[in-house]
């Protein structure tokens, strides 16, 4: 029987348990009650005064570091895709708490994040595409990441021909987030009424398919299909799914020093003369503008063909319509263009700088790359990944991202230099106003290029 002695004397109630005495009782005089009750009572009052510490002792405080994310993901159920991968990493690492905030397409960030920048108010991650890192390079406002990604396994896993995208000034700066490039998407079973057996390979075969697929289908003598659907507006998108045409027409958008724009060459005349026969036509049908990502009349078959990326890919497959995938048609050589946002480190205190490190080599893992590039459609960066049976699997299911694939030996990316978003505003001035009509090719290239000469001087 246990022999509970007198509390003065060492051997006491809470000696003999192996028990601190509470802070929260006053012994004394005032605890002898507890030598009169039944043993029972007594263990019971033990349990309860040996917690008796723990709730008055203040609970130890959880060091969470929280990371905001800003991102432009496109369309709707990419971001919830990417939520879901935010909340993996955030149950994998409690120590660390990122917050993804969609910001708008890449025209609506941009004011966003340099007037965050100004302020000294950015966010500590930024998806955005890598034309973006001369201007926030000049602004120091971006971590140079080479000597922490060379010590990453992840490292050796990055396709080769993403470094380009990464690089500037001999420095890192970004590291991709995703992979696509720009092909044709088409709807099969509208060629097939059309009669169409032959997919176009070449600009002039485009013109004819694309003629040939704008038909009044419900005979009230108004066209309700058209061959293709043009984007339309001065941002980037529309000059991103251009690019592809003029590098196949054989222009350039810069000089031979990479930072000077030299935009009025046969190349890129050509191949706005080829987006405005489309118009001229009638095969056409034009976005809203800056809506040049949407694929609402694709799929309801207003339009037989998209110019888009794999990025589209998750979203149609969910829909159910039939879909397939060509390259887009040359001229006088394969060409596309290399697309995907990066992700950039915001310079801020040691302890932010390391967790926001930490989601950039989650993102480059095997894990993120194989789960984002199934549910979406993008190419995956990490080689591991695109070589694994779950992905091989993915791309044997869905033949139309092989022509991704194997569509990206001829892609080319954007010049990387701190003024590009006016190359590429004026260049879509010129493109925009191609397209309604209100200038030829050679006078809208000539009035951008003379608006970046003053700029560029």
């Amino acid at each position: 029987m246990l022999k509970i002695t007198n509390i003065k004397t060492n051997t006491n109630f809470f000696s003999i348990n192996n028990i601190k005495p509470p802070n929260c009782l006053l012994f004394g005089d005032r605890f002898k009650f507890l030598f009169k009750l039944p043993l029972a009572l007594v263990l019971i009052a033990n349990l309860f005064l040996a917690g008796c510490q723990n709730l008055v002792e203040p609970p130890k405080s959880t060091d969470i570091t929280n990371i905001t994310f800003w991102q432009g993901v496109n369309p709707p159920p990419n971001r919830d895709v990417l939520q879901k991968l935010v909340d993996r990493f955030n149950q994998q690492h409690p120590d660390i708490k990122v917050e993804s905030l969609y910001v708008g397409q890449s025209e609506q960030q941009l004011p966003k994040i340099l007037a965050a920048v100004v302020g000294n108010a950015p966010p500590d991650l930024l998806w955005f595409n890598a034309t973006l890192t001369g201007q926030l390079v000049e602004l120091n406002a971006i971590l140079p990441l080479e000597n922490w990604l060379a010590k990453l396994p992840e490292f050796s896993q990055i396709d080769p021909a993403l470094f380009e995208s990464m690089e500037y000034g001999g420095h890192t700066w970004s590291v991709p987030f995703a992979t696509n490039n720009v092909s044709i998407f088409y709807r099969p079973s509208l060629f097939k009424a059309a009669g169409i057996t032959e997919l176009p390979q070449t600009w002039e075969q485009l013109r004819q398919v694309a003629r040939k697929l704008t038909i009044d289908t419900n005979g009230d003598r108004r066209i309700d299909q058209h061959g293709i659907f043009l984007p339309l507006g001065k941002g980037e998108f529309a000059v991103f799914l251009w690019l592809p045409f003029m590098w196949s027409g054989g222009g350039e958008l810069v000089a031979n020093d990479n930072q000077t724009p030299a935009i009025v060459n046969p190349g890129a005349i050509s191949s706005m003369e080829l987006w405005h026969s489309l118009i001229a036509d009638g095969s056409a049908l034009l976005s809203l503008p800056e809506r040049g990502f949407e694929t609402d009349n694709f799929l309801a078959g207003k339009v037989a063909m998209q110019i888009t990326g794999p990025w589209t890919l998750g979203q149609l497959q969910a829909t159910g319509v039939d879909f397939d995938v060509f390259p887009i048609p040359t001229k006088l050589k394969p060409a596309t263009a290399i697309g995907g946002e990066n992700l950039f480190v915001f310079k801020s205190n040691p302890k932010q700088e390391a967790a926001a490190l930490k989601f950039a080599q989650f993102v480059l893992g095997e894990e993120f790359q194989t789960q984002w590039a199934i549910n979406t459609g993008y190419l995956p960066i990490n080689i591991k990944a695109r070589l694994s049976a779950q992905y091989q699997t993915f791309v044997a299911q869905h033949p139309a991202v092989k022509v991704f694939l194997d569509q990206a030996k001829y892609g080319r990316s954007r010049p990387i230099f701190p003024r590009y978003s006016r190359l590429s505003e004026s260049l879509g001035r010129a493109l925009e106003s191609v397209l309604l009509g209100k200038s030829t090719p050679e006078s809208a290239l000539k009035t951008a290029q003379d608006r970046l000469d003053l700029i560029f001087r």
